[in-house]
């Protein structure tokens, strides 16, 4: 029989053993989880940098995306005129705490400023002027955080949505034509040659665009064009990817010799829906039991095809930190909340979680 001593002893030699481990499961984070496969980071505004919201983000991840902060319209709203404190804020952030930052986004068609593709009279600007205006806020923005920035989402969402055409006829495609594109990536490499520079875009999986995506990624490789990977925004739902889509889209752009990063990930509970539309009548706004299971399969899909293929996908970010604020609220539907995060309202991990960091 034990004596007190020894049931003592015993009882202080198991809290050795296994203190650590429950302290590591108190304080790790995704980023722990998927050390050894792969960064996870999160989109960010600088609201989020204090608070409960950025202990999550401390805890969690270890990089950092500017949700709006770093696009054309928000950081040079006018020609002369810059406007850093919103980005350098959340660089800062990551710096003091050892993150990662992926730059989001140099060239796009939404969330540019008005003046950018207009003269003093209210003409349309020549493509010379358009593609230096370009080049300078390329140069400014990308160095004055070279070294800082690992990562830059180049051009985005450069592919038409009508599956019948290529390129969408943008204003930088209608004064450029194609050549903002290639250009916009010289223009980065020239400012940061240590930087990885993606083409970023949504509905990289479904078949149709997928193939007008790998032709442009193609059209880049092949013109010698300083890309180094392309960006699957992953606006995914419970509806889709599926797997096969899924791994098809990645070994088809691996196979250009391309880099893949999971950039604007969000798993909605609702159909995709690009057009804004009005509430329908009966439609549903809760988080139900069987919605929540349907997404928890999911994420389990699909974080286990980023294991699979972690020599190709460097690098996963979520769009947003939980189901408190998402850019899916009232979108397309003004009013319905979207619930497309692994963390709850209360920033509480939800069940989906536990899917994602077993394995």
């Amino acid at each position: 029989m034990q004596t007190l001593e020894q049931i003592r002893r015993f009882r202080s030699i198991l809290l050795l053993i296994f203190l650590p481990l429950t302290t590591f499961a108190q304080k790790a984070g995704l980023k722990d989880y998927y050390k050894n496969y792969l960064p996870v980071g999160v989109a960010v505004a600088p609201g989020n940098l204090n608070g409960n919201e950025a202990s999550l983000i401390i805890r969690e991840f270890n990089s950092i995306t500017p949700e709006n902060a770093m696009k054309m319209g928000p950081i040079h709203p006018e020609e002369n005129r810059y406007y850093w404190k919103d980005a350098d804020s959340i660089v800062n952030f990551a710096q003091r705490h050892g993150l990662k930052v992926r730059g989001h986004n140099l060239c796009w068609h939404e969330q540019t400023p008005a003046w950018l593709f207009t003269d003093s009279q209210g003409d349309t600007v020549s493509k010379e002027v358009l593609l230096q205006r370009l080049k300078d806020h390329i140069y400014t923005v990308v160095k004055r955080y070279k070294g800082k920035i690992y990562a830059w989402d180049v051009v985005n969402e450069a592919i038409d949505d009508d599956s019948t055409k290529f390129l969408r006829n943008s204003a930088w495609y209608k004064i450029c034509g194609d050549e903002f594109i290639a250009k916009a990536f010289e223009y980065a490499h020239e400012a940061d040659p240590q930087a990885l520079l993606f083409y970023n875009d949504y509905n990289t999986e479904r078949p149709e665009k997928r193939e007008r995506v790998y032709r442009l990624l193609k059209q880049l490789v092949d013109q010698g064009v300083p890309i180094t990977g392309v960006g699957l925004q992953a606006h995914w739902s419970i509806f889709e990817p599926s797997a096969g889509e899924l791994q098809t889209a990645i070994e088809k752009y691996a196979s250009l010799g391309l880099k893949v990063q999971i950039t604007e990930l969000d798993v909605s509970v609702y159909p995709w829906e690009k057009n804004m539309r009005s509430r329908r009548p009966g439609e549903q706004d809760s988080f139900t039991p069987e919605l929540e299971e349907r997404q928890r399969e999911q994420y389990k899909m699909i974080f286990d095809m980023f294991r699979k293929y972690k020599n190709i996908i460097t690098g996963v970010t979520f769009w947003n930190i939980s189901d408190r604020h998402t850019w899916l609220d009232n979108y397309p539907v003004p009013g319905r909340k979207n619930y497309p995060l692994l963390f709850d309202q209360n920033l509480r991990r939800k069940q989906a979680y536990q899917d994602v960091i077993t394995f």
